[in-house]
């Protein structure tokens, strides 16, 4: 089994394992496209501490090879795709049949390792973390990434007015075509919201918690998924009532599918929005699986839009 082992991007490197051997309620795949996430990124520098060496990866879509006796609701053969699954930067991966989300007919591997993690994160973000109303001035913070342009479509189809935040002008254009009504410099997000923002979706954390606070109406919400610029310094929660009686929230993926029958309704809602075309998610770059280096160091240089797929 080929994997890739990750120590610091210059040195992360394929390796020959053994493959792992199946044990009841698994699947085995055969990995056709895997999802690079900033999360590995995160978990490979240490911000989420993970024990060395490992192998990165959570996300991907391939065809299922073996599965386990007792597990009655998958077949040989079937297109597949999940997410927390770890260590599936490899050719096969073995999973927990329950985590396995099978893919529709008229979706590439390639659209489902794309959509999966991401779109999840969207949906929700739009409608549980903070449920967006028609009329809501919406903030999205870099609003050219993978969640950026998803969480942007689906804001906008929910009747929102979408402010979001890029680094480009190339960027701005990729935003603004997805439906932002407003594509901004991170230094100007804050003046145009001007306090009117029902919500903040913060994914970059240290250099643009202040303004998202100060871009919210009375009662709004922050919602911080992410933090890509660093993790937001000790805050004084008394701060919020003179500014608003705001509300902070910090909500993470995995609290939202964590049995199977929150997983495959979200799968299922987030499916059939792909298939009417509510959701159109954007494929950045492509990479074999040996260059799993150059990939981390694309998205690390935030110089990347959408998302970023390895190919075994």
């Amino acid at each position: 089994m080929k994997v890739v082992k990750a120590v610091d991007p210059d040195i992360l490197r394929l390796v020959e394992l053994p493959s792992i051997p199946l044990q009841e309620g698994e699947v085995r795949i055969e990995v056709a496209a895997i999802g690079v996430n900033y999360l590995d990124i995160q978990e490979r520098t240490g911000v989420y501490p993970r024990e060395f060496p490992y192998v990165p990866g959570g996300e991907g879509s391939g065809r299922i090879t073996e599965v386990a006796s007792d597990v009655t609701d998958l077949r040989l053969g079937q297109r597949v795709c999940w997410q927390g699954v770890p260590s599936s930067y490899a050719d096969e991966v073995v999973a927990p049949a329950w985590k396995v989300i099978p893919i529709p007919d008229s979706v590439s591997h390639e659209l489902a390792a794309t959509i999966l993690l991401q779109g999840l994160t969207a949906q929700y973000l739009i409608t549980d973390s903070y449920a967006v109303q028609p009329g809501d001035l919406v903030v999205i913070h870099a609003g050219a990434g993978g969640v950026g342009l998803l969480l942007t479509q689906l804001a906008k189809s929910a009747g929102a007015e979408v402010i979001t935040t890029v680094s480009s002008s190339a960027k701005a254009a990729l935003s603004l075509d997805a439906g932002a009504d407003h594509a901004v410099g991170y230094e100007a997000f804050a003046d145009l919201a001007n306090g009117r923002a029902a919500v903040v979706y913060d994914s970059v954390g240290r250099t643009t918690f202040e303004n998202s606070l100060r871009s919210l109406k009375p009662r709004g919400t922050l919602v911080l998924y992410g933090q890509s610029s660093g993790p937001v310094p000790p805050f004084d929660l008394s701060r919020l009532g003179p500014a608003g009686s705001l509300t902070i929230t910090r909500p993470t993926l995995r609290h939202f599918v964590s049995t199977p029958e929150d997983l495959h309704t979200r799968a299922s809602t987030l499916f059939k929005s792909l298939t009417t075309g509510t959701l159109k998610p954007h494929l950045g770059a492509t990479y074999p699986l040996a260059e799993a280096a150059e990939a981390h160091r694309a998205l690390q240089s935030r110089t990347t839009t959408g998302k970023l797929l390895l190919i075994p």
